[in-house]
């Protein structure tokens, strides 16, 4: 004891200075220097935060040029504008659909990572896309949903199933001439005057089709000779490239259409069909009536299946929100993965034993276990998509921007893209704040909840 007495008066302080408090009643450097170190980050955060709040509220009290007090007249405006009621209703459907449905993937993606042997190759795939800008995600999926099959990664994906189920019509666009004799009816070109069996064969000319259209199989056309109680005839693309031709004429350098479907009608009923084959002649024997009707079927000249239309008025908003879930869904699945390594396995493997399936284990175990952490997940999504702009920007085309309008693009579009009324912008900024500030408010105190536990 002596000798640490010796000590402390050496160091010219009392023993009990070493413990006491200071005089504020705690320990530790004085209130003054912690002050000293948040100065930057409060300076900075009144710059760029505060003084931008404060500023658009005041400016969302002025009209369009800054000079003139117009009070609360830009906020009536946002509740009488169709374009503001666009984005709000837009706005509501992404709040409703994207952090659901974001949230329920990474649910899935985290609950497979669990059963996959190639857990963490799959998690890098999945988180790739929080990697990439929403610009650059935003030109990506603008390639994705182009309408043009040979652009359109969507499209050539459904067009190549379509293909696969049906085989495309072999010739789109082609028609009969006026002078052919043949006329549109339900189900195809019908021929107007009846046609009897070993009669003379029956000439089909059509156009409307580029020559380098025809099937590589395609022979010059010849007509065939007729037959006992059989239909003749012949198919065939009634265009000269580069010459004079006689119109309903088989000229020589005119090719036959081959796999052309001829239908022979007996009144209303399909008696016999026949196909083209390279030089466009057709026969259709064994026919026992007097007469009948000849028709081209239509299925020889529907449009090929050219998909769907993305970015029109309909889908802008869905294919948008698809977009969002690709780029979002990683973030959801490390969150939620980090939620179930935290689960005790006991649990689960109680539930088993009491012979729970696994959707049950994973409905009434899993599930509950994470509520905290999906809860935080869908809150933090919801208030991403509150904001929500780049995506909608740059994907939905000029033509459809407004049918696929949020809040944020209004708010910017009023601004900067045309009227520039900052006045009215700032009023649709500050609204769109106060949707904001509830679940930050909520996201907050589940922070402060959790670690109060």
């Amino acid at each position: 004891m002596a000798q640490g007495g010796d000590t402390a008066e050496h160091r010219g302080q009392e023993p009990s200075e070493l413990s006491a408090p200071t005089a504020a009643g705690r320990l530790g450097p004085p209130p003054w220097l912690g002050a000293v170190f948040l100065l930057p980050a409060l300076v900075f955060l009144g710059a760029f935060m505060l003084y931008p709040i404060g500023y658009s509220a005041w400016r969302s009290l002025f009209d369009a040029s800054g000079d003139t007090f117009v009070g609360l007249d830009n906020y009536v405006t946002i509740f009488t504008n169709p374009d503001t009621f666009i984005a709000l209703r837009n706005n509501v459907i992404w709040v409703v659909v994207a952090p659901i449905v974001v949230t329920a993937v990474g649910l899935v993606f985290a609950v497979l990572t669990e059963r996959i042997r190639w857990a963490t190759a799959f998690k890098i795939v999945v988180f790739m896309p929080m990697a990439i800008s929403f610009l650059a995600s935003g030109v990506i999926f603008r390639l994705v949903y182009e309408q043009d099959p040979d652009r359109g990664l969507a499209n050539a994906v459904l067009t190549t199933v379509s293909d696969t189920v049906s085989a495309p019509s072999p010739y789109p666009g082609a028609s009969p001439r006026d002078d052919a004799g043949l006329h549109p009816a339900e189900g195809g070109y019908t021929l107007d005057a009846e046609v009897a069996p070993g009669q003379d064969p029956v000439l089909l000319p059509l156009v409307g089709l580029p020559p380098d259209d025809l099937p590589s199989e395609a022979e010059p056309a010849t007509v065939p000779e007729p037959q006992e109680s059989a239909i003749t005839g012949t198919v065939w693309l009634d265009f000269t490239p580069g010459a004079e031709g006689t119109q309903g004429v088989i000229d020589p350098d005119e090719r036959g259409m081959p796999q052309m479907r001829v239908e022979v009608l007996d009144g209303d009923a399909v008696a016999a069909e026949a196909v083209t084959g390279p030089d466009g002649t057709f026969v259709v024997p064994e026919l026992t009536a007097d007469t009948y009707t000849v028709r081209l079927a239509a299925d020889n000249f529907t449009e090929p299946y050219r998909g769907v239309n993305w970015l029109g008025p309909t889908l802008v908003t869905p294919a948008i929100i698809g977009a969002y879930v690709w780029v979002w869904a990683g973030f959801a699945m490390v969150l939620i993965s980090a939620g179930l390594a935290a689960i005790p396995r006991e649990a689960l493997e109680a539930a088993r034993v009491d012979g729970a399936t696994e959707w049950q284990v994973f409905r009434r175990v899993t599930v509950p276990l994470l509520s905290p952490v999906l809860l935080v997940v869908f809150v933090t999504l919801m208030i991403y998509v509150l904001k929500i702009f780049d995506l909608v920007f740059v994907i939905a085309p000029g033509d459809v921007q407004r049918d696929a309008n949020v809040l944020a693009l209004e708010m910017w579009r009023v601004s900067f893209g045309g009227p520039n009324d900052q006045g009215l912008g700032s009023a649709l900024a500050i609204f769109l704040l106060v949707l904001v500030i509830p679940a930050m408010i909520f996201q907050v105190r589940r922070f402060r909840q959790e670690r109060a536990q």
